[in-house]
């Protein structure tokens, strides 16, 4: 049986996407793979991807093996890639019979790809992932050779990518550190092609397709700004991002409204004081449905168009909210969360920062509650 244990509810307009897409598309000149890992970091990967493949994407990113095979069982006419690549026997009995290109970038992963290759009838195309600056996941341009050697030894493993991940592509005090990346990277692909293989270059995540067209390549792979999440928030550079539009709505109705007379605390450990007579609406939202506690005293909702600041501690499935002069407020009203109409709508940035960490977070958290989809 299976139970729905709050009453969040996210709403994420397709159409947003799409019009995302549309817009990094226009600036990319070459192919497009919509990172889609996480379940579209929350906004529902199914949906999402189809909505894009109807507006021509035909390569795609998830996460593990297991959700690049969910999605290919969607779109089995699309590409799929997996960013994690194997990681264990599981990964590689999927792989065996799935045609995914996973990514791979260690001798382990070369390993468990091989095995999987080896019991199919077809070749296994992959992914060939490598840490150029990031120091996370990946070979290096000093393991081409043996890497070379050891694709020789397995012709049922096919190359048809190379790809590496920037670490500061959206931070314009960094961008030394990303030409550094972008020229280990063509020094892989150059040395990947002289050896013959025919793989196609992706390198530039969101910030690198709106920001660095040097470092295309012939594939763009972008995440968060296909969510309308602009990678330069707040710096110099905020400008290349600025048309992008947010997807997704939260919203939480408000379950009680009632009056705090002045001198009075509220919530948890008494940390607000009403410095006057107040009303406050509490609304069924809390740490428990991905709304973190970190927005105590400081966090906002929408409430009638309007911004209401949430008073004293976030509590496990509630808050509460400062709606002293918003009219019309009672229970049943919903409280927009993250977006909502109107000009002071909620922006994922804004609820970040009170949040204290980044719109990705934001989004994948948020999104674990229950979904509706619309343009």
């Amino acid at each position: 049986m299976s139970i729905t244990y709050n009453k969040i509810h996210v709403h994420v307009r397709l159409g947003a996407i799409r019009a995302n897409y549309r817009l990094l598309s226009s600036k990319s000149g070459g192919e497009i793979i919509p990172v889609v890992k996480a379940d579209a970091y929350g906004h529902g990967m199914a949906p999402v991807a189809q909505a894009l493949h109807d507006e021509g994407a035909r390569t795609f990113a998830a996460g593990t093996i297991e959700e690049s095979c969910e999605l290919a069982e969607v779109l089995p006419d699309a590409r799929i890639v997996s960013l994690l690549g194997p990681v264990d026997g599981v990964d590689a009995d999927l792989l065996a019979k799935n045609g995914v290109v996973p990514f791979v970038g260690s001798a382990e992963q070369m390993d468990l790809a091989a095995e999987a290759a080896g019991r199919r009838t077809a070749p296994l195309d992959v992914c060939l992932k490598f840490d150029t600056g990031m120091s996370r996941l990946g070979f290096t341009l000093d393991d081409v050779p043996a890497l070379l050697d050891r694709l020789k030894q397995t012709p049922k493993l096919r190359p048809v990518m190379a790809s590496s991940h920037l670490a500061c592509a959206d931070e314009p005090e960094h961008f030394e550190h990303v030409r550094k990346q972008g020229a280990r990277f063509q020094a892989i692909l150059d040395a990947l092609r002289r050896a013959g293989l025919n793989i196609q270059g992706c390198l530039a995540n969101s910030a690198g397709l709106l920001a660095h067209g040097a470092l295309h390549h012939e594939a763009q792979r972008p995440g968060i700004a296909l969510y309308g999440v602009n990678p330069f928030h707040k710096t110099p550079m905020e400008d290349m991002g600025r048309e992008l539009t947010p997807a997704m709505d939260v919203f939480a109705p408000v379950v009680q409204v009632r009056d705090l007379p002045k001198g009075r605390t509220i919530s948890y450990g008494a940390s607000y004081t009403a410095d006057r007579d107040m009303r406050v609406a509490v609304a069924a939202a809390g740490y428990a449905d991905g709304y973190s506690r970190g927005l105590s005293n400081k966090g906002q909702a929408l409430v009638a168009g309007k911004r209401a600041n949430i008073l004293g501690r976030v509590c496990m499935q509630l808050c509460i909210l400062d709606v002293t002069e918003i009219s019309g407020v009672r229970p049943g009203v919903q409280a927009a969360l993250l977006g909502g109409e109107g000009p002071q709508a909620i922006r994922p940035e804004e609820l970040a920062g009170w949040w204290g960490t980044i719109p990705y977070e934001v989004f994948c958290l948020l999104g674990l509650n229950r979904k509706t989809h619309g343009n």
